[in-house]
This record gives structure tokens, C-alpha cells and sequence, in this order.
């Protein structure tokens, strides 16, 4: 698939699934992580505090080539990824616990992003600092913002077409995340191998140890652990390829993001399925009692 038409493809799933999450869950549900004040700052300081010190700590131990470093350094920058609470559900996650946290993200990148980013431009003294907030804005509240606000306004002044078009709306997001799943993971194969061995062991710590972090943060329900856990892995590939750009480095760091992609999600699918397999265990045991 030529890259127009895959740009098309990816704008098209993430705005169909924001819709669907704005379609079928209220706003109340959406901001109910904002009612746990203890649970909302583990979330944060895991997401955008801990794991930018880790990626901090490997450009340090590891002799990483600069275009590597600034891919994962954008990375680290660029939490709440469009597509994180469909991996959360495939943890076992509910909506509305995935949703919520994703929400709460996107809003925070707007002022975390050019932060973190300015932060790795001071220690690493790239020189290469060319993004402001209202950049980021922008391109936050189009590619999340702006379709899960057209849903929740949709349920709130017209719940008869809402209840109408919720579940084909999730058939149809859900069908267009597997295409792309399907016409990405097989070219991105042979540019994951492109960036070297080294790079590739950074990426696995780097996903393992955020793994870890989120878990251990996500306090003793199974439900928060595993949601924090995913948004810690789930850095928002497209927001990090949009600085890039504003950077005219998008060529450069471009095998980065996607090997991080892919081995983020190969890495991460032994804890998915083991969340997703104690959920089933658990409502088990609710279920005989």
C-alpha cells in the first residue's frame, strides 16, 4: 500500500475508534479516573515522569546512533497513543477504564510533550527544538479530541441515532484497526532489522522495564495495573512522527518508531494475554460464588 493511502488508512481508523469510544461511553465514565486523585497521579507519574527517566538512563548506558536516541527520546515525550485503548482492551481492560486514561493523557501531552522534548534537547544538547504547545494541540485534539468530543455530543443530544450506530460504529473501528494491523506488520518486519542489534536491546528494556513500572504503579487492582501498565508502553507514534517532521527529521528517526511499534507490541503481548487470562480467572471465581 503506497504511504498516501496508508496515512489515509491510519487517519481514518483512529478517528473511527475515537468516535466509537465518544459514541458508547459517557463522560462521566470517560473522567471517572479523575475522581481518584491517588490513582490519577500513579497514572501520570508512571507515564510521563518514570518512563522518560528511562529512556533518559539508556541514552546514557547505551551507545545509541543520534537518530536512534531522538526516536526514542520522542517516544518518551509523547504519551496517550490514539490507539492505546484498544491495546488495553486486548489486555482485558475495560472501555471505559482504557478510554478514560487515554483522554486524560491526550490532555496532558499538550503541555508534557514540549517539555519533555525541550528536556531532552538541554541534556543531550541536540539543538533540534522546533515545536510549541499550540503545535501540539493541534494535532492532539484532531486526532483524539475533536472525533471522541463528535461522539459525546451525539449521545448527549441524540441518544436514539447513539444506541443506533454504537455497535456498528465498534464492528467498523474494530475491522479497520485489524486491516491495519494486517498492511503494517509485515513491511515493517524488514525495517525493524535495519536499525541494528543494539538499538533493538534498548527497545526491549525499554518496554519491559516500562511494563514493570506501570504495573507496579497501577496499585493492587488488577484492572489499573494492567491500564497504566499499557499506557506506559503505548507512546503515541504519530504525535512523536509529527515533531520529527517539524524537525525535518522525520527520515532519520522513522526506522525507530516503527521497530518500537513492533517490538513494543511482541514484547508486551506476553503481559496482555496473561492479564487478559487472569480477568478470565477472576470473574471465573465471581461467577461460582
Amino acid at each position: 500500500m503506497s504511504h498516501p493511502l496508508l496515512l489515509i488508512l491510519v487517519k481514518i481508523t483512529i478517528f473511527s475508534l475515537m468516535l466509537a469510544i465518544g459514541v458508547n461511553l459517557s463522560f462521566e465514565k470517560l473522567l471517572s479516573l479523575w475522581r481518584k486523585p491517588s490513582s490519577l497521579f500513579r497514572a501520570l507519574l508512571a507515564v510521563v515522569v518514570l518512563v522518560p527517566l528511562v529512556v533518559i538512563l539508556l541514552l546514557k548506558l547505551f551507545h545509541l546512533p543520534r537518530e536512534v536516541a531522538a526516536g526514542l527520546a520522542l517516544l518518551a515525550a509523547a504519551p496517550g497513543a490514539p490507539l492505546m485503548t484498544k491495546r488495553s482492551q486486548m489486555a482485558g481492560v475495560s472501555i471505559f477504564q482504557a478510554a478514560g486514561l487515554q483522554l486524560t493523557l491526550a490532555l496532558v501531552a499538550v503541555l508534557v510533550t514540549p517539555l519533555t522534548w525541550h528536556i531532552f534537547n538541554v541534556l543531550f544538547a541536540w539543538e533540534t527544538e522546533k515545536v510549541t504547545v499550540l503545535e501540539v494541540s493541534r494535532q492532539v485534539v484532531m486526532v483524539q479530541l475533536l472525533p471522541i468530543a463528535l461522539g459525546l455530543a451525539i449521545q448527549k443530544f441524540a441518544s436514539n441515532v447513539a444506541l443506533r450506530i454504537g455497535k456498528p460504529l465498534n464492528l467498523i473501528a474494530n475491522s479497520l484497526f485489524l486491516l491495519l494491523v494486517i498492511v503494517i506488520l509485515v513491511p515493517a518486519f524488514r525495517i525493524t532489522l535495519q536499525i541494528g542489534i543494539l538499538p533493538i536491546v534498548a527497545i526491549i528494556v525499554m518496554v519491559v522495564v516500562s511494563l514493570g513500572i506501570g504495573h507496579l504503579l497501577g496499585g493492587p487492582d488488577l484492572e489499573k495495573r494492567s491500564a497504566v501498565a499499557i499506557a506506559c508502553i503505548a507512546r503515541n507514534i504519530g504525535l512523536a512522527l509529527f515533531i520529527a517532521v517539524l524537525n525535518d527529521a522525520e527520515k532519520l528517526v522513522l526506522p525507530t518508531l516503527v521497530a518500537y511499534a513492533i517490538l513494543g507490541s511482541i514484547v508486551a503481548l506476553p503481559y496482555s494475554v496473561w492479564s487478559k487470562r487472569k480477568f478470565a480467572q477472576l470473574n471465573s471465581e465471581i461467577s461460582r460464588k
